[in-house]
Protein backbone atom coordinates (compact mmCIF):
# COMPACT_ATOMS: atom_id res chain seq x y z
CA UNK A 1 0.00 0.00 0.00
CA UNK A 2 2.79 2.41 0.95
CA UNK A 3 4.71 1.65 -2.29
CA UNK A 4 1.54 2.31 -4.29
CA UNK A 5 1.03 5.68 -2.63
CA UNK A 6 4.63 6.64 -3.35
CA UNK A 7 4.12 5.83 -7.02
CA UNK A 8 0.98 7.99 -7.15
CA UNK A 9 2.85 10.81 -5.39
CA UNK A 10 5.61 10.44 -7.97
CA UNK A 11 3.17 10.79 -10.89
CA UNK A 12 1.67 13.95 -9.38
CA UNK A 13 5.07 15.48 -8.66
CA UNK A 14 6.39 14.88 -12.19
CA UNK A 15 3.13 16.18 -13.73
CA UNK A 16 3.34 19.27 -11.54
CA UNK A 17 7.04 20.04 -12.08
CA UNK A 18 7.45 18.78 -15.67
CA UNK A 19 10.82 17.31 -14.75
CA UNK A 20 12.09 14.11 -13.20
CA UNK A 21 14.96 15.98 -11.57
CA UNK A 22 12.75 18.64 -9.97
CA UNK A 23 10.16 16.06 -8.88
CA UNK A 24 12.90 13.91 -7.35
CA UNK A 25 14.12 16.87 -5.29
CA UNK A 26 10.56 17.55 -4.06
CA UNK A 27 10.13 13.92 -3.04
CA UNK A 28 13.56 13.52 -1.48
CA UNK A 29 14.56 10.79 -3.96
CA UNK A 30 17.32 10.31 -6.44
CA UNK A 31 16.41 10.74 -10.08
CA UNK A 32 17.28 7.08 -10.67
CA UNK A 33 14.97 5.89 -7.87
CA UNK A 34 12.13 8.05 -9.19
CA UNK A 35 12.63 6.71 -12.73
CA UNK A 36 12.52 3.14 -11.40
CA UNK A 37 9.30 3.86 -9.47
CA UNK A 38 7.58 5.19 -12.57
CA UNK A 39 8.91 2.32 -14.68
CA UNK A 40 7.44 -0.23 -12.26
CA UNK A 41 4.08 1.57 -12.21
CA UNK A 42 3.94 1.73 -16.01
CA UNK A 43 4.85 -1.96 -16.19
CA UNK A 44 2.06 -2.85 -13.75
CA UNK A 45 -0.46 -0.74 -15.66
CA UNK A 46 0.75 -1.86 -19.07
CA UNK A 47 0.54 1.75 -20.27
CA UNK A 48 3.14 4.49 -20.71
CA UNK A 49 2.29 7.54 -18.58
CA UNK A 50 5.12 9.86 -19.66
CA UNK A 51 6.88 10.71 -22.91
CA UNK A 52 10.53 11.17 -22.01
CA UNK A 53 13.45 12.56 -23.96
CA UNK A 54 16.81 13.82 -22.79
CA UNK A 55 15.40 17.36 -22.87
CA UNK A 56 11.75 17.12 -21.79
CA UNK A 57 9.04 15.14 -20.03
CA UNK A 58 5.35 15.27 -20.90
CA UNK A 59 2.26 13.26 -19.93
CA UNK A 60 0.82 10.90 -22.48
CA UNK A 61 -2.93 11.01 -23.02
CA UNK A 62 -3.29 8.03 -20.67
CA UNK A 63 -0.97 9.76 -18.21
CA UNK A 64 -3.07 12.96 -18.20
CA UNK A 65 -6.23 10.95 -17.53
CA UNK A 66 -4.52 8.88 -14.82
CA UNK A 67 -3.08 11.96 -13.05
CA UNK A 68 -6.41 13.81 -13.19
CA UNK A 69 -8.36 10.86 -11.78
CA UNK A 70 -5.93 9.94 -9.02
CA UNK A 71 -5.28 13.48 -7.75
CA UNK A 72 -8.58 13.84 -5.76
CA UNK A 73 -8.27 10.33 -4.31
CA UNK A 74 -4.67 11.00 -3.32
CA UNK A 75 -5.71 14.23 -1.60
CA UNK A 76 -8.38 12.32 0.36
CA UNK A 77 -5.85 9.67 1.38
CA UNK A 78 -3.40 12.34 2.54
CA UNK A 79 -6.12 14.05 4.58
CA UNK A 80 -7.19 10.74 6.14
CA UNK A 81 -3.62 9.85 7.06
CA UNK A 82 -3.00 13.26 8.60
CA UNK A 83 -6.21 12.99 10.60
CA UNK A 84 -5.18 9.59 11.95
CA UNK A 85 -1.65 10.77 12.69
CA UNK A 86 -3.09 13.70 14.63
CA UNK A 87 -4.66 11.23 17.04
CA UNK A 88 -1.17 10.27 18.18
CA UNK A 89 -0.82 13.72 19.73
CA UNK A 90 -4.34 15.03 20.41
CA UNK A 91 -6.96 12.71 21.93
CA UNK A 92 -9.85 12.62 19.48
CA UNK A 93 -12.25 10.08 18.05
CA UNK A 94 -14.23 7.36 19.82
CA UNK A 95 -13.46 4.76 22.49
CA UNK A 96 -15.75 1.71 22.73
CA UNK A 97 -15.98 0.06 26.15
CA UNK A 98 -17.85 -3.13 27.03
CA UNK A 99 -18.81 -3.72 30.67
CA UNK A 100 -21.19 -5.53 32.94
CA UNK A 101 -23.94 -3.35 34.43
CA UNK A 102 -22.02 -3.03 37.70
CA UNK A 103 -18.78 -2.45 35.83
CA UNK A 104 -20.43 0.31 33.82
CA UNK A 105 -21.51 2.05 36.99
CA UNK A 106 -18.01 1.65 38.42
CA UNK A 107 -16.30 3.22 35.41
CA UNK A 108 -18.88 5.97 34.75
CA UNK A 109 -17.13 8.62 36.94
CA UNK A 110 -13.84 7.91 35.16
CA UNK A 111 -15.51 8.20 31.74
CA UNK A 112 -17.12 11.53 32.65
CA UNK A 113 -13.84 12.92 33.95
CA UNK A 114 -12.12 11.79 30.76
CA UNK A 115 -14.72 13.45 28.52
CA UNK A 116 -14.49 16.69 30.49
CA UNK A 117 -10.73 16.72 30.01
CA UNK A 118 -10.76 15.81 26.30
CA UNK A 119 -13.53 17.63 24.40
CA UNK A 120 -12.69 15.96 21.07
CA UNK A 121 -13.25 12.44 22.45
CA UNK A 122 -16.42 10.34 22.45
CA UNK A 123 -17.05 7.21 24.53
CA UNK A 124 -19.49 4.44 23.62
CA UNK A 125 -20.13 2.50 26.85
CA UNK A 126 -22.05 -0.75 26.26
CA UNK A 127 -23.26 -2.72 29.29
CA UNK A 128 -24.38 -6.33 29.01
CA UNK A 129 -24.36 -9.49 31.07
CA UNK A 130 -22.51 -11.79 28.68
CA UNK A 131 -18.73 -11.85 28.53
CA UNK A 132 -17.82 -10.84 24.97
CA UNK A 133 -14.64 -11.09 22.92
CA UNK A 134 -13.83 -7.38 22.89
CA UNK A 135 -11.42 -7.71 19.96
CA UNK A 136 -13.83 -9.66 17.73
CA UNK A 137 -16.71 -7.30 18.54
CA UNK A 138 -14.78 -4.08 17.98
CA UNK A 139 -14.32 -2.79 21.53
CA UNK A 140 -11.20 -1.01 22.74
CA UNK A 141 -11.60 -1.93 26.40
CA UNK A 142 -13.57 -4.25 28.67
CA UNK A 143 -14.56 -4.06 32.34
CA UNK A 144 -15.32 -7.18 34.38
CA UNK A 145 -14.47 -8.58 37.83
CA UNK A 146 -10.79 -9.45 37.95
CA UNK A 147 -11.47 -13.18 38.10
CA UNK A 148 -13.40 -13.06 34.81
CA UNK A 149 -10.81 -11.19 32.73
CA UNK A 150 -9.53 -13.38 29.85
CA UNK A 151 -5.97 -14.53 30.45
CA UNK A 152 -4.61 -13.11 27.19
CA UNK A 153 -5.60 -9.55 28.16
CA UNK A 154 -3.69 -6.84 29.97
CA UNK A 155 -5.63 -5.91 33.13
CA UNK A 156 -5.65 -2.75 35.24
CA UNK A 157 -7.40 -2.75 38.65
CA UNK A 158 -10.39 -0.44 38.76
CA UNK A 159 -11.59 0.27 42.29
CA UNK A 160 -11.37 -1.66 45.53
CA UNK A 161 -12.68 -5.17 46.17
CA UNK A 162 -16.40 -5.31 46.94
CA UNK A 163 -18.27 -7.23 49.61
CA UNK A 164 -20.97 -9.77 48.96
CA UNK A 165 -24.35 -9.67 50.64
CA UNK A 166 -26.81 -12.51 51.23
CA UNK A 167 -30.32 -11.09 51.62
CA UNK A 168 -34.00 -11.97 51.83
CA UNK A 169 -37.21 -9.97 52.14
CA UNK A 170 -38.71 -9.57 55.65
CA UNK A 171 -41.90 -11.22 54.44
CA UNK A 172 -40.02 -14.28 53.24
CA UNK A 173 -38.15 -14.56 56.55
CA UNK A 174 -41.47 -14.38 58.39
CA UNK A 175 -42.33 -17.70 56.74
CA UNK A 176 -38.93 -19.37 56.91
CA UNK A 177 -36.26 -19.75 59.59
CA UNK A 178 -33.31 -17.38 59.37
CA UNK A 179 -30.05 -19.28 58.62
CA UNK A 180 -27.26 -18.92 61.14
CA UNK A 181 -24.62 -20.56 58.92
CA UNK A 182 -24.39 -21.68 55.28
CA UNK A 183 -25.26 -25.19 56.46
CA UNK A 184 -28.71 -23.88 57.41
CA UNK A 185 -29.50 -22.74 53.86
CA UNK A 186 -32.01 -24.73 51.84
CA UNK A 187 -30.53 -24.83 48.30
CA UNK A 188 -34.03 -24.91 46.80
CA UNK A 189 -34.82 -21.53 48.38
CA UNK A 190 -31.74 -19.79 46.92
CA UNK A 191 -31.74 -17.98 43.58
CA UNK A 192 -29.21 -19.21 41.05
CA UNK A 193 -26.91 -16.65 39.44
CA UNK A 194 -25.45 -17.06 35.96
CA UNK A 195 -22.07 -15.39 35.49
CA UNK A 196 -21.07 -13.43 32.35
CA UNK A 197 -19.00 -16.41 31.16
CA UNK A 198 -22.08 -18.65 31.30
CA UNK A 199 -21.13 -20.58 34.45
CA UNK A 200 -23.44 -20.77 37.46
CA UNK A 201 -22.14 -19.01 40.56
CA UNK A 202 -21.26 -21.23 43.49
CA UNK A 203 -21.94 -18.89 46.40
CA UNK A 204 -18.55 -18.30 48.06
CA UNK A 205 -18.73 -18.39 51.86
CA UNK A 206 -15.70 -18.00 54.09
CA UNK A 207 -15.08 -17.62 57.81
CA UNK A 208 -11.89 -17.84 59.87
CA UNK A 209 -9.97 -18.97 56.78
CA UNK A 210 -12.44 -21.75 56.07
CA UNK A 211 -14.01 -21.67 52.60
CA UNK A 212 -17.44 -23.22 52.15
CA UNK A 213 -18.79 -22.88 48.57
CA UNK A 214 -22.54 -23.40 48.26
CA UNK A 215 -24.57 -24.46 45.23
CA UNK A 216 -27.97 -22.79 44.94
CA UNK A 217 -30.74 -24.84 43.34
CA UNK A 218 -33.67 -22.43 43.31
CA UNK A 219 -36.24 -22.52 40.53
CA UNK A 220 -35.20 -19.09 39.24
CA UNK A 221 -31.87 -18.54 37.45
CA UNK A 222 -30.92 -14.95 36.52
CA UNK A 223 -27.95 -13.13 35.02
CA UNK A 224 -29.13 -9.59 35.80
CA UNK A 225 -28.78 -8.23 39.36
CA UNK A 226 -31.78 -5.92 38.85
CA UNK A 227 -34.02 -8.91 38.08
CA UNK A 228 -32.59 -10.86 41.02
CA UNK A 229 -33.22 -7.87 43.31
CA UNK A 230 -36.84 -7.59 42.15
CA UNK A 231 -37.33 -11.33 42.71
CA UNK A 232 -35.98 -11.20 46.27
CA UNK A 233 -38.14 -8.16 47.07
CA UNK A 234 -41.12 -10.12 45.76
CA UNK A 235 -40.38 -12.96 48.16
CA UNK A 236 -38.88 -15.45 45.70
CA UNK A 237 -36.20 -16.55 48.15
CA UNK A 238 -32.67 -15.73 49.24
CA UNK A 239 -30.30 -13.90 46.90
CA UNK A 240 -26.53 -13.45 46.70
CA UNK A 241 -25.42 -9.97 45.54
CA UNK A 242 -22.61 -7.50 45.36
CA UNK A 243 -23.28 -5.37 48.42
CA UNK A 244 -23.60 -2.11 46.48
CA UNK A 245 -26.52 -3.52 44.47
CA UNK A 246 -28.70 -3.95 47.57
CA UNK A 247 -27.19 -1.55 50.11
CA UNK A 248 -30.12 0.90 49.88
CA UNK A 249 -32.65 -1.93 50.28
CA UNK A 250 -30.86 -3.16 53.40
CA UNK A 251 -30.67 0.36 54.85
CA UNK A 252 -34.39 0.94 54.15
CA UNK A 253 -35.42 -2.37 55.70
CA UNK A 254 -36.75 -3.79 52.43
CA UNK A 255 -34.18 -6.58 52.71
CA UNK A 256 -32.55 -8.28 55.66
CA UNK A 257 -28.88 -9.16 55.49
CA UNK A 258 -27.99 -12.75 56.38
CA UNK A 259 -24.71 -14.51 57.19
CA UNK A 260 -22.75 -11.25 57.17
CA UNK A 261 -19.82 -12.92 58.94
CA UNK A 262 -19.62 -15.55 56.18
CA UNK A 263 -19.57 -13.28 53.11
CA UNK A 264 -16.02 -12.47 51.90
CA UNK A 265 -14.83 -9.70 49.67
CA UNK A 266 -15.01 -10.40 45.95
CA UNK A 267 -12.35 -9.27 43.45
CA UNK A 268 -12.75 -5.69 42.32
CA UNK A 269 -13.34 -4.73 38.71
CA UNK A 270 -10.52 -4.62 36.19
CA UNK A 271 -10.17 -2.58 33.04
CA UNK A 272 -8.68 -4.86 30.37
CA UNK A 273 -7.46 -4.61 26.80
CA UNK A 274 -5.32 -6.50 24.29
CA UNK A 275 -1.66 -5.66 23.87
CA UNK A 276 -1.30 -3.26 20.96
CA UNK A 277 1.19 -1.08 19.17
CA UNK A 278 0.64 2.47 17.93
CA UNK A 279 -2.29 3.11 20.27
CA UNK A 280 -4.26 6.29 19.62
CA UNK A 281 -3.76 9.33 21.83
CA UNK A 282 -7.31 8.90 23.15
CA UNK A 283 -6.73 5.30 24.19
CA UNK A 284 -3.41 6.20 25.81
CA UNK A 285 -4.94 9.16 27.66
CA UNK A 286 -7.80 7.07 29.02
CA UNK A 287 -5.40 4.42 30.34
CA UNK A 288 -3.21 7.11 31.90
CA UNK A 289 -6.22 8.56 33.73
CA UNK A 290 -7.33 5.10 34.87
CA UNK A 291 -3.84 4.32 36.22
CA UNK A 292 -3.73 7.70 37.96
CA UNK A 293 -7.08 7.11 39.67
CA UNK A 294 -6.15 3.52 40.56
CA UNK A 295 -3.04 4.78 42.32
CA UNK A 296 -4.80 7.66 44.09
Amino acid sequence: MEAGLKALEAVQAIARRGSFRAAALDLGLSTTALSQTIARLEANLGVRLFNRTTRSVSLTEAGRDFAARTAPALAEIRAAMERVRAQRDTPSGRLRINASAQGGRAVAPLVLEFLNSHPQMQVDLVTEGRLVDIVAEGFDLGIRPADLVPRDMIALPLGAPARHAVVAAPGWLARHPSPLSPADLDPDHCLRVRLPNGALLRWPFEKDGRALPFEARGRLTVDDPAIARAAVLDGAGIGYFIEADVAEDIAAGRMVRLLADWTPNRPGFSLYYPGRRNASAGFTAFLALARQRAGA
